[in-house]
C-alpha cells in the first residue's frame, strides 16, 4: 500500500538528479592561443591598459605590438594559466614622445624657421628652412599639409602621440604581392 509513496520518492530523487546535472558547471581546458573571435575579450575589461602619457597600450614595443591580459569566455580554462585569463599581443603604435599637436602648431607658427623639422629630428631640413625662410613660405605651407596628413613623422620611425580615439591615420600600402579581391557589380 506504500506504492504511491515509493513512486513519489523515486520521482523526487530523479528530479533532483536531473536538476543537479543541469546546474553543473561544465568547464573545458583549452589552449587559449587558438581561441576564435567571440570566445574571448581582449583586453580584459577590468584591466587599465592605456598608458596616460603615450595614449597607447602599455608595453608597446618598436615592433608595434603590446602584450595585454585577455579574458576567455565562461567555461573555458586556459592551459597556460589554469584560469580564464591569458596574455595576447595586440597591435599598437609605438611612440617616442613626439606630440602631433605640438608638431602641427610648430609647423603653423614657426615653420618658416624650421622649428617643426628640428623638433621631429630632421636638422638638415630645419637648417635649410631656416636659411631660406621656409623656402619663401612655400615649404612651410607644404610642411603644414604633410604634417597634418601625417605623411611626415618623427625621424626615428615612431608614431605621434595622439589621443587613443583621436584622428590617427592608418596608411595602407601595397606591392606586387598584394592581392586585391575583385568586386563584382550586382
Amino acid at each position: 500500500m506504500c506504492y504511491p509513496a515509493q513512486l513519489f520518492s523515486v520521482f523526487f530523487l530523479l528530479s533532483l538528479l536531473i536538476l543537479h546535472s543541469n546546474a553543473a558547471d561544465y568547464t573545458y581546458e583549452i589552449d587559449c592561443n587558438n581561441l576564435r573571435m567571440g570566445q574571448y575579450i581582449c583586453p580584459h575589461p577590468d584591466y587599465d591598459f592605456i598608458d596616460q602619457k603615450t595614449q597607447q597600450p602599455k608595453g608597446c614595443t618598436k615592433e608595434n605590438k603590446a602584450r595585454v591580459l585577455c579574458l576567455a569566455a565562461d567555461g573555458l580554462i586556459c592551459t597556460e594559466t589554469r584560469n580564464n585569463t591569458f596574455k595576447k599581443d595586440i597591435p599598437c603604435k609605438w611612440t617616442n614622445g613626439y606630440s602631433f599637436e605640438t608638431t602641427l602648431l610648430l609647423s603653423i607658427f614657426l615653420g618658416m624657421f624650421g622649428a617643426d623639422r628640428f623638433y621631429l629630428g630632421y636638422p638638415a631640413l630645419g637648417l635649410l628652412k631656416l636659411s631660406t625662410l621656409g623656402f619663401l613660405f612655400l615649404g612651410q605651407f607644404a610642411d603644414v599639409i604633410l604634417i597634418a596628413t601625417q605623411i611626415v613623422g618623427p625621424a626615428d620611425g615612431s608614431h605621434y602621440i595622439m589621443p587613443y580615439y583621436g584622428a590617427g591615420i592608418n596608411i595602407v600600402t601595397s606591392n606586387n604581392f598584394t592581392y586585391r579581391v575583385p568586386q563584382y557589380d550586382s
